[in-house]
């Protein structure tokens, strides 16, 4: 679309609404007509679609124009010469234009800047502000679509389809503005979203029919990630998730961490997530379990926190079971069933089915498992290697089966494998993080990791929706007459509506 390099003046903005109407309907009827008089093909259909898209664009950018610049006066003498904003005064400057990204395509948008009245600090455009145009220069619907693209896309893919959907032609470095701009947008209310789902999930399992208590499960787990400065590094993933009294999965929250020493960041917001939801949940104290493999994160986090966690609202010691994910723990099954039998005997595969039987349905099924281990390890020849194998799994299932008491856990109705964060290693990580050829940097990768989080979690639509509501808009300190005439008195909320119209 054609822009003059001057303002556009109040008459001409007059008429444009209605000259993109006439327009746009001469055109549709011309292209239907067309269409009408040739025969009815899959090309020509594809063509008249494309082009009555591209007529209805074209429109919208005009009407787009129109509406958005008649929220601002084009007279200088007619603008509030001070306005306030985030406790910043700015005084009135000069009308400036800026190409501004629309889902329609791009638009040339003419607004005030208003200087701050402080030395250093940056300017404003109080209509962009009050448009919602941010960080990127893209309206906030446009801005949601590039980051829930961004969600499960990689930038070149995201690039590409701006390009070709909306005819929008951006840097890697305008992109990436725009996402850490809507990141930084919905940051605010992700945690409060997060409880409140969690809570919700606790009140419909409480109401569910069934022999066993709610769980609240909570799981966490690493990840190694391609590091854009080189190597692999680690980063962890978290879920809280919500059984009802048949056991059946009501609904899970995700959370995710780049790389980091200790995984610090993690766990305070898991715990911060956790408490929240016990703090905010009125109802009975549902059962809480902590199901992970024998990580050193996992198990510092159980020790430390976990285990001498009290109930937010009274005080009382809350009771966490660690069960430790027993899919994990087959895996050691395997290993001593290899070493005793041999790889890919039959043998072997009969030995590990009924051992994994034992360990899931028998009361003390861990030490069960271990005796009959070691009751076969004396008939049996076992090179070297194959004998470490053995040991090493047999000490870990010894040394860690209080934590392995299946029987007992599915009879309390609590979940025995961590496959939701197993999952969430996947979803959450590896099917945006690592494909191939890509490194990441911690602030960038963190951006893209907090929008799928915050998609997986089911929290997208609820949490923009609050960040539209709750956006600060500039307030005009006085009238425009007024200011020219005696400096700055104040003016009536009542007053504002008129300034801008």
């Amino acid at each position: 679309m054609a822009q003059s390099m001057a303002p556009p003046a109040v008459a001409a903005r007059g008429t444009a609404f209605a000259d993109a109407l006439t327009q746009l309907r001469t055109r549709v009827e011309e292209r239907l007509r067309q269409f009408e008089e040739s025969p009815p093909t899959p090309a020509a259909v594809y063509t008249l679609e494309k082009e009555l898209k591209a007529a209805f664009d074209e429109a919208a950018r005009t009407i787009l124009v129109e509406t958005f610049h008649r929220r601002e006066p084009a007279a200088k003498g007619q603008a509030a010469p001070r306005i306030r904003y985030h406790k910043q005064t700015y005084r009135i400057n000069k009308r400036t234009k800026a190409e501004i990204a629309t889902s329609f395509g791009p638009i040339t948008l003419w607004s005030w800047l208003y200087l701050c009245t402080e030395d250093g600090e940056p300017g404003l455009h109080p209509l962009h502000v009050s448009l919602g145009i941010g960080v990127g220069a893209a309206t906030p619907l446009l801005a949601e679509r590039v980051a829930r693209v961004s969600v499960d896309h990689t930038q070149t893919e995201v690039r590409a389809w701006l390009l070709r959907e909306h005819g929008l032609r951006w840097s890697n470095d305008r992109l990436r503005a725009v996402l850490r701009g809507f990141r930084q947008a919905l940051e605010p209310f992700m945690a409060a979203l997060q409880q409140a789902r969690l809570v919700h999930w606790l009140q419909q399992a409480e109401q569910s029919r069934g022999r066993q208590r709610p769980v609240l499960a909570a799981g966490r787990d690493g990840i190694m990630l391609p590091m854009r400065r080189g190597g692999y590094e680690e980063a962890s993933t978290a879920t809280v998730s919500v059984y009802d009294r048949r056991r059946r999965r009501l609904g899970t929250i995700y959370l995710g961490q780049m790389p980091e020493t200790k995984q610090t960041t993690l766990s305070q917001t898991l715990t911060d997530l956790v408490r929240g939801v016990l703090r905010a949940y009125t109802g009975p104290v549902p059962r809480l379990a902590y199901i992970t493999d024998k990580g050193s994160a996992p198990e510092a986090y159980y020790r430390r926190v976990l285990k001498k966690m009290k109930h937010p609202r009274d005080g009382q010691p809350l009771a966490w079971e660690w069960v430790l994910d027993f899919y994990h723990v087959c895996g050691y099954l395997g290993q001593m069933a290899e070493a005793l039998f041999g790889a890919d005997t039959p043998a072997g595969a009969q030995w590990f089915a009924k051992m994994r039987r034992w360990l899931r349905e028998r009361r003390q099924g861990a030490a069960q498992v271990a005796r009959s281990a070691t009751q076969l390890l004396d008939h049996r020849k076992m090179t070297k290697a194959q004998r470490a194998a053995f040991w090493k799994a047999y000490r870990y299932l010894r040394r860690h089966r209080r934590w392995m008491d299946y029987q007992g856990y599915r009879r309390r109705g609590l979940p025995i494998g961590s496959g939701v964060t197993e999952a969430a290693c996947k979803t959450v990580f590896t099917q945006r993080f690592k494909r191939s050829g890509m490194r990441w940097g911690r602030e960038s990768g963190q951006v893209i990791l907090d929008l799928r989080v915050v998609y997986l979690s089911g929290i997208w639509e609820e949490a923009f929706a609050r960040d539209l509501a709750a956006r600060v808009m500039p307030e005009p300190t006085c009238a425009p007459d007024a200011g020219r005439r005696s400096g700055s008195r104040p003016v009536t909320r009542a007053a504002i509506p008129r300034l801008a119209a």
